[in-house]
This record gives C-alpha cells, structure tokens and sequence, in this order.
C-alpha cells in the first residue's frame, strides 16, 4: 500500500503558509521577532508531528485482532484455505525431516 502524495504536498503547503508566509505577515512591535519565531517554529514542529503520524499509518505496528474462525473464514474465501487447528494432523514425512 503505498502512500499518496496529495495529503503531503497538502499539509505541506498549509505549515509553509504559517512558517513561511505568517512572519511577515506579524504584526510590527516590540515582539515582532518572538512572534516571528513562534510561527516558524509551531509550524515545523507540528508539520513534523503530522508526518510521523501520517507515515506510521502506512506500516502499522499493531494489526486487528481477529478470532480464529474470521480468519479461517477470509482465508477460505480468499482461496487459500487453511487446515482447521482441531482437525490438523501434522505430516508424517515433515516429522522424519
């Protein structure tokens, strides 16, 4: 499953808009540089944060839980069905090997 490039051409665009775009936009005044600073770094750090969060969808840690007759059921439909564990009977020549 590979990941699209929409959402982060997307969330990229939108933080460079805040990081980029907003610090000179701020206001003139005495915090000027704070504000400046505020923006460019809430927008790095929270781009950062989406990417990590968007990119760990892609390769999951922890699957679904699944009962054991779900799984036998979708691998049956799937056509690859899997021996059911109280019928299975293990080779005789896998033994020997």
């Amino acid at each position: 499953m590979a990941a699209s490039f929409v959402p982060i051409i997307i969330f990229t665009a939108l933080w460079g808009v805040v990081g980029i775009v907003l610090p000179f936009l701020a206001p003139k005044g005495p915090n000027r540089g704070i504000v400046q600073c505020v923006l460019m770094l809430t927008a790095s750090t929270c781009w950062l944060f989406w990417l990590c969060c968007y990119m760990a969808q892609m390769n999951p840690l922890i699957g679904p839980k699944l009962h054991q007759n779900t799984i036998l059921i979708m691998a049956r439909e799937w056509g690859n069905p899997l021996p059911d564990i109280d019928s299975w009977v293990p080779d005789e020549h896998a033994a020997t090997h």
